[in-house]
C-alpha cells in the first residue's frame, strides 16, 4: 500500500473506531434506560448504526487490498460512501 492510500485506510480506520465508541456509549444509554419502550427504540437505532458501520468497514477492506491503480478511484467511492454512512453517527454531535 502506498503512503497516500496508507493514509486514507488510516483516516477511515480512526473514523471506524469513533463510530465503536459511539455505539458502546448508545448501548450504555439504552442499558440505563427504564422502559422497555424506550430500550427498543435505543437498540433499533443501535442495530441500524452497526450496520452501518459493518458496510463501512468492509469497503475500507476493499480499500486496502486495491492495487495502487484502481485505488484512486476507490477512493472517490469510498469518500462518497462513507459521508452517506455519517449521517446517522452525527446524532451525538
Amino acid at each position: 500500500m502506498q503512503d497516500k492510500q496508507k493514509t486514507v485506510a488510516e483516516k477511515f480506520d480512526n473514523q471506524l473506531h469513533e463510530w465503536n465508541a459511539q455505539i458502546a456509549l448508545l448501548i450504555a444509554e439504552a442499558d440505563k434506560a427504564k422502559k422497555i419502550e424506550e430500550k427498543e427504540k435505543y437498540y433499533i437505532k443501535i442495530k441500524s448504526l452497526q450496520h452501518k458501520r459493518h458496510k463501512a468497514e468492509a469497503q475500507l477492506l476493499e480499500f486496502q487490498v486495491a492495487d495502487y491503480g484502481a485505488w484512486e478511484d476507490l477512493k472517490k467511492d469510498a469518500e462518497k460512501a462513507w459521508s452517506q454512512v455519517r449521517r446517522p453517527f452525527t446524532w451525538r454531535s
